[in-house]
């Protein structure tokens, strides 16, 4: 750096202070500094002073040179107290003194007017205010008044007896314009150093916040676990926090010192995200590290560092993700386990309703073929084989039989009404042979359906939703019908179709049907309703399935679908979660609302037509 003039002179002032006066607060300082340069520039003003004088005569140069000889010797005197004592207030005292002494021994003999408008005389109101405040300085501003505008005159008007005292007007005048003069500096200097101690002030106060704030900022980045950096636009460090330095030395065995560059800094894929971050863009990636044969994630975010409208470098945050990604890994494979678990016990769950549902139609197949084995046994037929064997015992003579035998008459009759019996029969077999067929047929739909359904898991479909609903509905264990439950559809979009996972959804609407059933079951009221709603709203398509039964406390339908969750005696609380979860991968969602208990409950399962 070149030479500083400023730097030179503080330097000189400097050194003649002692060591504890160099270490005090920036305001003493500058005091002392005042002080001692004031002292010095008025000692070679001395000099040059007494070099002008040294042409008078002996008889009028002695009063000046003993007022320069009083100043000089004041002037040592301050330089000595200057550095012996720890306050600059006597020698500031001593300083002012001797100005104003030897600004009124060397302006008294001189009988010119204007003389006591030396800027020396000005100079000293507002050298005193400075060192010494207000209240002393106005003690010597009122002192070279008193001399200016008074003193002066009288002692070159013999007091009166020599000229009259007010023979010149202009010069008193002038004189009062240098006392105005005189206090207006004094009043000037005042007001600066209030000024000057306000915003010293203010200046302190904020120092003193941002002192504060740089400590709780330093304390939460020196308590925090991230690692962070602040870079220049260049890429240099500027600061780093102790878990960065720690992560520098541990994995690069270097310290992040200032202006130091970070080496991974050097990754192209690092450098397009720096550069995008000094464009005003926050930026954040997740890249892979190797350590000691440790494969490592380092969740690394720029953000840009705003000065104004510029921005003039950025912040690295990071942080070790490697545990939370492994920890997020071992999630999904749980998530992925639980979701299988939940479709085979959803599986399970249509499997058992489809057994229940057939061994609930082979109960009526067990019916039908008892009461065709009953009415065949009670059948009238075997009366048609005692009729023939009588025929062919009279077949010889089956005319005179007919005619004549008391048996042959009341043969004709007995056919007629045999024949009428028989018939009856046949038609009463046949009706139950038709509720067997029927029932078979049932139990063929219903597995037929049952595998039609189970046959893909994990495909998308169209998928028309009113039919899968129904399918839903004759896959259930137990005919609504038979538990005095009266179903009601509303299907305002009866050909509404979605692409979906067909199992995913019919498990979903399944358990959404279990769940109403259970709640009527156990509703004591008697008009027992299950109401199916399909209607489109806007690009989503709404299945909503609602009930009249016990209906849901207003504290259980914030956790209705948390894992684990259930009011059911029997129940696991996998079903709504796992419903809930299937409804977010199917891209729609599973919401739930009911007035409390007693007021029943409504599922609505809203999915996205495309």
């Amino acid at each position: 750096m070149g030479w500083s003039p400023r730097a030179w002179v503080l330097e000189r002032l400097d050194a003649q202070l002692a060591e504890p006066q160099r270490q005090l607060p920036p305001g003493e300082l500058w005091r002392y500094r005042v002080l001692l340069g004031a002292t010095n520039l008025m000692m070679v003003l001395n000099g040059l002073y007494v070099l002008g004088i040294s042409t008078y005569e002996s008889e009028e140069r002695l009063p000046q040179v003993l007022a320069v000889g009083v100043s000089m010797a004041a002037y040592g005197g301050v330089m000595v107290l200057a550095r012996r004592l720890p306050s600059p207030t006597l020698p500031s005292l001593l300083l002012c003194g001797a100005l104003s002494a030897g600004f009124i021994l060397g302006t008294l003999p001189v009988d010119m007017p204007g003389v006591v408008s030396h800027a020396v005389g000005m100079l000293i109101p507002a050298l005193a205010v400075y060192l010494l405040g207000p209240r002393r300085g106005f003690f010597f501003t009122a002192l070279l008044m008193l001399y200016a505008g008074l003193f002066h005159q009288l002692y070159h008007s013999g007091f009166g007896q020599v000229r009259p005292l007010f023979q010149n007007p202009g010069i008193w005048m002038s004189n009062l314009v240098t006392c105005l003069s005189l206090l207006m500096g004094w009043a000037l200097s005042w007001l600066y150093g209030i000024v000057r101690e306000e915003s010293q002030e203010a200046l302190e106060g904020a120092l003193q916040t941002l002192r504060e704030s740089e400590g709780k900022l330093i304390s939460v980045l020196e308590s925090t676990e991230d690692v962070v950096v602040a870079l220049d636009r260049e890429g240099r460090v500027v600061t780093a926090n102790q878990m960065a330095k720690a992560l520098g030395q541990h994995v690069y065995n270097r310290t992040l010192e200032r202006g130091a560059v970070l080496d991974w800094m050097a990754s192209p894929g690092l450098q397009e995200l720096f550069q995008r971050a000094l464009s005003g863009q926050r930026q954040r990636v997740e890249i892979p590290l190797m350590h000691e044969g440790r494969s490592l994630t380092l969740d690394v975010t720029f953000n840009p560092v705003w000065e104004g409208e510029r921005v003039v470098g950025a912040t690295l945050f990071s942080r070790d993700i490697t545990e939370r990604k492994a920890a997020e890994a071992r999630l999904a494979e749980l998530h992925r386990s639980l979701v299988d678990v939940s479709r085979h016990a959803g599986m399970a769950e249509i499997a058992t309703g489809v057994l229940h549902n057939v061994g609930n139609t082979l109960n009526s197949v067990n019916v039908s073929a008892h009461l065709v084995v009953d009415r065949l046994r009670a059948s009238r037929a075997v009366g048609l084989d005692k009729a023939v064997e009588l025929l062919r015992e009279n077949a010889s003579r089956l005319g005179a039989f007919l005619e004549e035998d008391p048996r042959g008459r009341q043969f004709p009759a007995y056919l007629a009404a045999l024949s009428g019996q028989l018939a009856q029969e046949r038609e009463s077999v046949l009706e139950e042979l038709r509720r067997l067929s029927e029932s078979v047929d049932h139990i063929k739909t219903v597995v037929s359906m049952q595998q039609e359904h189970a046959r893909f898991s994990g495909v998308l479909e169209r998928v028309e939703v009113p039919g899968l609903l129904d399918d839903a509905m004759r896959l259930h264990a137990v005919s609504f019908e038979r538990l005095g439950i009266q179903l009601r559809r509303e299907y305002s979009a009866p050909t509404a179709a979605v692409m979906v996972d067909r199992h995913k959804l019919l498990q979903i609407l399944v358990n959404l049907l279990s769940n109403a059933r259970h709640a009527l079951v156990e509703s004591p009221r008697p008009d027992k309703q299950l109401t199916l709603r399909v209607e489109q709203a806007g690009e989503r398509l709404r299945i909503a399935v609602a009930d009249n039964g016990v209906g849901i406390a207003p504290e259980h339908l914030q956790r209705l679908f948390s894992q684990g969750f259930t009011t059911k005696k029997d129940g696991h609380g996998f079903g709504l979660h796992i419903s809930a979860l299937s409804a977010e991968e199917l891209g729609g969602s599973l919401q739930c609302e009911s007035e409390g208990p007693g007021q029943g409950a409504t599922f609505t399962l809203e999915l996205p037509l495309a």
